[in-house]
């Protein structure tokens, strides 16, 4: 139903902002340039607020001030407005904190987002749909069910913040049990973690959806693109809210696309409803979601709410928007407030008295610094406590059996055939695994190494699953789709070679912070496994290793098995265990032989950080990982026939990496070699040579030597390959260098 009002006349412009349409054209800012995306602040200054109350005042005669507000019963008005003016305290609350250098060190003002805001809030149902905020959506959130005091203890980073136990920025808000879901700073990003949800409702048959709301200029990120294409083709039950205020911190819309009105953009896509609203009247917004979600829920696609805002004060703390806006430009905005034009509208109706409203206003105050009063005082976040919840606590409980061998004359499978095994062996036992990523589903080529070959046939396309070309969103919407349940396990192939996983390195760094930054809510169940390094001629992006960047960063396990045994354990495991885990998979082994083994028993699973010694030896201890370690393997045998005995040790695990095998067999052997495919530079064998100098350095008979392959992008050309790569008589020499000490 759209609305019959129109905002009030501008200062200096008599055109009215639209009414709520669908597909209509757009609002009054937009027409104007003077929306915006990443928005407002603290930074607003006293002439503002002054401006304000001008205007305000001269406008209230004018026609169109006051909202429409068919089907909304006097109580319902009421405490919306009650919400709004709260809402408003509380965010000049969180200015003053600032001012008064008590907190709050990052702020993002809502004022005049108000209208939007209060919508999303009281469309969103509880611990049923899924919310996922921006920083600018503090009322979105106060009207959702987080409570003022709670407001404060984010704003405040306080311990009992409910969010992250002050884990995460101020303005960073979340309620996880109210399914109101945490987010980092990346602008936009949660776009494709929402999509993820909607696309978990959509499988599970659910009849909840998923709000995602941002900034205008959060539209420009390419991940945004992904999100709405892939909730479109999917028709996945979740609303794209924009709040657009003209204003990307200080860039105007204008400067940052063709389209002032952003929904324009994405118009081209099928199954995707666009509704255009005018934000600041909370009553049009809410039609306007009343409408996104009926459509959404009937199963005929996305949808995307585009309302058109005023940012009243700077973007944030950090900001003066007086420097890029003009008194007058101020002056207009404020005659749009959402808050004075409800307070207007409730007089006019009759609903209240001018004295019912001061005292309703004053109550609002004393809530605030009531709820100030209680979460001042509150304990601040221990450092001592920072190591917890980096990863969640792997499987338990099971035999790790050390004594399996291969039984050359049972039934070999290969490296490749290992990991299909350990899948299809996981797939069986959980129904709630899936696996998603590009070519794993096509009827019979099923993984460009044929990997998952035989897992879509035995179960079926709505486990296992094509995504496009776009590995930012596999991974970001596979980290939706694991908050619907803790149970889900998802399996991600995350490029075709690893090469192509940069453009997703955003939506994993979000998936390493999640357990952390949430104090242990929530953790994205993953396993993604990656088609890794050279040796098969595939040039500059089919030869790269990202084994040291994945280890880098806290918050996610990797392994690389480089036999079949431990490829079946290792997946298991994976599998088995909550949190996020990197499986490399170096595709020169997917059919070497050498890799080959029985297949092992059905409980069969290898620990993390669980080395194997792979060859015993005395004089000499060489540590390595995945192609490598057959190298190594190769390098040894060459070395014993010159009298060099040494010990090959397989890491198996890189995050964590097990310190104690490795610092035994130093002990043992007194001279540490560490080998490894990737660049020497950076290469991740250095932190193993820090490690075994820093903390076994009365053990060593020499310096921790290291080899790897050249500080150079891998060559097409099999001679200029040969040459980057790691070799067998290169590991050879570099035992024997080490020897000489």
């Amino acid at each position: 139903m759209a609305s019959k009002k129109s905002a009030p006349v501008a200062a200096k412009s008599n055109k009215p902002a639209p009414n709520t349409s669908s597909n209509a054209n757009g609002g009054a800012s937009g027409a104007n340039g003077h929306a915006s995306a990443k928005n407002g602040a603290n930074g607003s200054s006293a002439s503002s607020s002054a401006a304000a109350a001008s205007a305000a005042s001269a406008t209230k005669h004018l026609k169109g001030y006051t909202f429409d507000t068919t089907g909304f019963d006097k109580e319902t008005v009421i405490e919306w407005y009650r919400l709004m003016h709260l809402g408003r305290k509380l965010d000049e609350k969180a200015a003053n904190y600032l001012k008064l250098a008590k907190g709050w060190s990052y702020h993002a003002p809502c004022a005049g987002h108000e209208g939007i805001q209060i919508a999303i809030g009281k469309i969103f149902r509880q611990g049923k749909d899924y919310f996922y905020p921006y920083y600018r959506d503090f009322l979105s959130c106060m009207a959702a069910g987080i409570s003022p005091d709670e407001i404060i203890m984010n704003g405040l980073s306080k311990a009992a913040d409910v969010s992250s136990g002050g884990r995460n920025m101020s303005n960073h808000f979340a309620k996880i049990p109210l399914h109101i879901q945490n987010r980092s700073a990346l602008t936009g990003n949660h776009s494709q973690i929402a999509a993820g949800t909607a696309r978990a409702i959509k499988k599970y048959k659910g009849d909840e959806f998923v709000i995602y709301s941002g900034g205008d200029s959060a539209c420009s990120e390419g991940y945004f693109y992904e999100a709405v294409n892939g909730a479109s083709r999917e028709k996945l039950p979740v609303i794209f809210v924009i709040q657009n205020n003209g204003f990307g911190i200080s860039v105007p819309l204008r400067e940052q696309t063709a389209n002032l009105r952003v929904s324009d953009n994405f118009r081209g896509f099928s199954n995707f409803k666009i509704i255009n609203c005018d934000g600041r009247d909370p009553f049009a917004s809410y039609r306007a979601l009343q409408e996104a979600r009926d459509f959404v829920l009937s199963g005929e696609g996305a949808a995307m709410v585009h309302a058109e805002c005023d940012r009243l004060l700077s973007h944030s703390n950090s900001d003066n928007h007086e420097l890029y806006r003009t008194k007058e430009e101020i002056a207009e905005m404020w005659t749009r407030d959402p808050i004075a034009r409800v307070r207007a509208t409730i007089l006019e109706k009759g609903y209240m008295t001018e004295e019912q409203l001061v005292e309703l206003e004053a109550k609002n105050k004393e809530e605030i610094f009531a709820a100030a009063d209680r979460v001042e005082p509150l304990p601040i976040p221990d450092p001592a406590e920072n190591d917890q919840f980096i990863l969640p606590e792997p499987l338990v409980g099971y035999d790790h059996d050390d004594t399996f061998v291969s039984d050359p004359s049972a039934p070999q499978i290969t490296f490749r055939e290992g990991i299909n095994h350990g899948l299809r062996t996981e797939f069986r036992r959980n129904p709630n695994t899936f696996l998603w990523g590009q070519d794993v589903a096509s009827k019979e080529k099923q993984g460009i190494f044929n990997v998952p070959k035989g897992l879509m046939t035995e179960f079926g396309n709505d486990r296992v699953f094509n995504a496009p070309i776009a590995e930012d969103f596999i991974v970001g919407t596979a980290n939706g789709f694991c908050r619907y349940r803790e149970d889900i396990r998802v399996v991600v192939e995350g490029a075709e070679f690893a090469d192509y996983f940069w453009p997703a390195m955003e939506a994993y760094v979000e998936c390493t912070h999640e357990y952390w930054r949430t104090k242990g809510q929530y953790s994205p169940n993953m396993v993604i496994r990656l088609a890794s390094g050279g040796y098969i001629q595939g040039g500059l992006y089919h030869s790269q290793n990202l084994d040291a960047l994945f280890a880098h960063l806290p918050g996610a396990r990797v392994v690389c098995p480089a036999f079949a045994d431990d490829a079946v354990g290792l997946m298991r495991h994976a599998l088995r265990s909550k949190g996020l885990t990197v499986y490399i998979e170096p595709k020169f082994l997917y059919n070497f032989r050498p890799t080959s083994s029985s297949v092992p028993p059905d409980d069969f699973m290898i620990p993390f950080g669980k080395a194997k010694i792979r060859r015993p030896g005395t004089d000499l201890t060489i540590i390595s990982y995945g192609n490598a370690i057959h190298l190594s393997l190769q390098a040894a045998e060459k070395l014993a026939t010159e009298g060099i005995n040494a010990e090959v040790i397989d890491l198996r695990s890189l995050a964590p990496w097990d310190k104690k095998a490795v610092f035994e067999s130093v002990k043992r052997t007194n001279r540490a070699l560490v080998a490894h495919e990737h660049y020497r530079n950076g290469g991740f064998g250095g932190e193993i040579a820090a490690t075994i100098q820093e903390e076994l350095f009365s053990y060593l008979d020499a310096p921790v030597g290291r080899v790897a392959s050249k500080d150079i992008p891998v060559g097409f050309a099999k001679v200029l390959e040969q040459d980057i790569l790691l070799s067998a008589d290169k590991i050879a020499d570099a035992a024997r260098k080490t020897m000489k000490y």
